[in-house]
């Protein structure tokens, strides 16, 4: 009995302490060796019952577990870690050779980066990275130059003068900021609703996403400072979404102070169906009015690749009625797609509101991409050259038939 306890003691000295004592369980496991020391000798006495006896192979179990689960999470934890390490190499040997690689990246835009599914994904968004913080310097140092004249001009000028003017300009700036948010407030109330649809940010890429996002500030700062303003509908908006994140980067602690309607309903459950117009490129109806009773959708949609048909199919699957703008009638357009961005959109649209007037709310569409203004509808010239081609062709096949007839005969003679 006494040689069988200390060729144990032996065993879990040289075999199981030695592991114990390198992941941190050398404490615990002296009680538990004199546990199967005794367990042993209970066993050949046959004196222990049946339940007090250890189980070890299940405690066998339960060592491996928790040591496939230790090496399981430090693996996965080293391997994200050479990821990233890997990824910033990467970006390193990039610049080096010359790309469009930004100069600091910050740890969302790394998983960003690592994330993309194919190299030229990458390098797109390397690219826009890139330009996006050139941009950046540049208007830094657009307003320091700008600053730094501004410091000039306030050390020739008088004190006097100057104090006087900044605090007409505060003031100014001040009420008017005051009388915008009036006119907004009340368009929440009084106004005619405008919705724009964001329910397309899996059809379009983070630059695209921030792109439209940059529009849309613009759209609703355009909107506050008219006359008569829309009353914003942000439809199909999702929480934490992209859309969101972005909309927090430009307006940051001001976006829950916004003078809009955001809500993660559908237009469609928000407005009666027979009032809703979606406004899209590739809709074969053409609009000729603008009318103050129905609501207007704008799809909130950047898309470079130009995917034609997309807000056109949703407004077909919602039921919904749907209009084109009449550039081809009043515009003689150049080659090339008829997408307008969401704010030159906002402009025709407030004025078409206030005026009615085609002529002025065109001015707004960008001058490379049409010729000029005609005053006969180009629909009305394109009806005059079909005929005059239809008459020619007319002809001309009179003059094949006679011919043909003349050649048949010929054969028939030969005959």
């Amino acid at each position: 009995m006494q040689s069988a306890n200390v060729l144990l003691k032996k065993i879990l000295r040289s075999s199981v302490v030695p592991f114990a004592a390198q992941h941190g369980m050398k404490k615990d496991l002296f009680p538990l060796s004199r546990t199967l020391s005794l367990s042993l000798c209970l066993k050949q006495d046959n004196s222990c019952s049946s339940s007090e006896k250890l189980d070890l192979d299940a405690w066998k179990k339960v060592m491996k577990s928790g040591l496939q689960e230790e090496v399981s999470e430090m693996v996965s934890e080293r391997q994200e870690i050479s990821s990233l390490s890997a990824a910033r190499e990467i970006l390193d040997m990039w610049r080096l050779a010359g790309r469009l690689v930004p100069e600091n990246l910050s740890e969302e835009q790394l998983q960003t980066f690592i994330e993309c599914p194919t190299k030229s994904a990458k390098k797109k968004y390397l690219k826009f990275l890139h330009l996006k913080e050139l941009k950046k310097k540049s208007d830094k140092r657009r307003m320091e130059e700008k600053r730094k004249r501004r410091l000039e001009a306030q050390e020739e000028a008088p004190k006097t003068d100057e104090a006087k003017r900044n605090s007409h300009i505060c003031l100014w700036t001040n009420s008017m900021d005051k009388a915008y948010n009036w006119r907004a407030a009340q368009s929440m109330i009084f106004g005619q609703p405008l919705v724009f649809d964001m329910s397309y940010e899996k059809d379009m890429s983070v630059q695209e996403v921030a792109n439209t996002v940059r529009q849309l500030v613009f759209s609703e700062g355009c909107n506050r400072r008219s006359v008569d303003p829309f009353h914003i509908h942000f439809c199909n908006f999702k929480e934490n979404s992209l859309y969101h994140k972005e909309f927090i980067k430009h307006y940051k602690e001001s976006w829950g102070k916004l003078l809009i309607t955001v809500t993660d309903q559908c237009y469609t459950d928000v407005f009666p169906k027979d009032k809703l117009i979606y406004l899209t490129a590739d809709s074969p109806k053409v609009m000729k009015t603008f009318n103050h009773d129905k609501i207007y959708i704008v799809g909130s949609m950047v898309d470079k690749s130009i995917k034609t048909g997309v807000s056109l199919a949703r407004a077909k699957r919602l039921g919904l009625e749907t209009a084109a703008l009449p550039l081809e009638q009043y515009l003689l357009w150049n080659t090339g797609a008829k997408n307008l961005t969401l704010d030159q959109m906002m402009h025709i649209l407030l004025t078409l509101k206030d005026t009615g007037d085609w002529k002025k709310a065109l001015e707004f569409v960008p001058k490379r991409k049409y010729c000029g203004f005609v005053n006969k509808s180009v629909h009305e010239l394109k009806k005059n050259l079909n005929l005059i081609n239809a008459l020619k062709l007319g002809k001309r096949q009179e003059e094949v038939r006679k011919q043909f007839a003349k050649n048949y005969s010929k054969k028939l003679m030969q005959k």
